[in-house]
């Protein structure tokens, strides 16, 4: 059972965000080339275990500007999906665990055995750190339509369109184009709360994500036009949940789905800050779940 080398990376300045780490679109860009880069290296592909169903991150610790990045990935059959590929981001020069992503797959059951015959060689065992917490395994809802979400409450928070640099070598809109479309909505989502962008400013806070899902449904391409419409799924006393919701706009086609806990940070002490009690009310009456 061997974990193999799939990227070696490093934190630029301009990939950081106004909470001065490395902003989660450029968490999943990484992933995404590991993950190429190991297809290469075991022969895996949508031939011989299907499409990838969900891509789930989970944030360990942060990076920053100047970090080594490595990615070292392996093939868990004991995890949540039926195939599940393990991604483990690490800070290069201390070793500590950053970050990890689970890609998950569902081929038939009858493949199974074949299938860990195949990848006998890239094998090893689920990791405890990687395993989901605050978000399912399974793929979002695929027949969400945005007139549904709309009378829940779901807000839409960006629009934009597909360019070239946002396609990836399969001629698809990539991960890091999805997760860019929703951070740049996600203070709008906020901003519906009590934790505004002054109160935030006021108190020396940041938005932090520390769990996603990405689940595709359909690809986006060059040319098309697309929006995000957001709503909250749970809350706690530290960590709230999101759903954003991609949609082609021309036919309002769902193209992709990204679930997230996210939470308040001190950005001076660097640590998780409880939500002022009128923003957990808040964000309960506009639950769309």
């Amino acid at each position: 059972m061997t974990i193999q080398a799939t990227l070696f990376s490093f934190v630029n300045r301009w990939e950081c965000d106004e909470n001065d780490h490395l902003n989660v679109q450029f968490y999943f860009s990484r992933f995404e080339e590991a993950d190429r880069q190991f297809r290469l290296m075991t022969g895996l592909s949508e031939t011989v275990v299907g499409a990838r169903r969900v891509r789930h991150v989970r944030y360990h610790k942060e990076m920053r500007t100047g970090d080594l990045i490595t990615v070292h990935s392996s093939i868990a059959f004991d995890g949540p999906h039926m195939l599940t590929v393990i991604h483990e981001m690490r800070d290069a020069a201390t070793g500590a665990l950053s970050a990890t992503a689970l890609d998950g797959y569902e081929p038939s059951a009858s493949a199974a055995k074949t299938l860990r015959q195949r990848f006998r060689d890239f094998q090893t065992p689920m990791i405890a750190e990687a395993g989901p917490r605050g978000i399912s395994a399974g793929p979002a809802n695929a027949r969400a339509t945005l007139a549904a979400l709309q009378s829940k409450g779901a807000q839409i928070v960006y629009r934009g369109t597909v360019l070239p640099r946002d396609i990836g070598p399969d001629g698809k809109a990539d991960d890091r184009f999805a997760l860019s479309c929703c951070t740049d909505g996600v203070a709008h989502v906020w901003q519906r709360t009590p934790m505004t962008h002054a109160y935030l400013t006021e108190n020396g806070f940041g938005r932090v994500a520390v769990e996603m899902k990405l689940t595709w449904i359909t690809p986006l391409k060059t040319g098309d036009a697309m929006l995000v419409v957001s709503g909250f799924t749970g809350v706690n006393p530290k960590t709230f949940s999101m759903r954003h919701h991609l949609f082609e706009t021309r036919t309002n086609r769902l193209a992709a789905v990204l679930d997230v806990v996210a939470l308040t940070m001190d950005l001076t002490r660097r640590v998780a800050v409880e939500q002022p009690d009128e923003a957990y009310q808040s964000i309960n009456k506009m639950l769309i779940d």
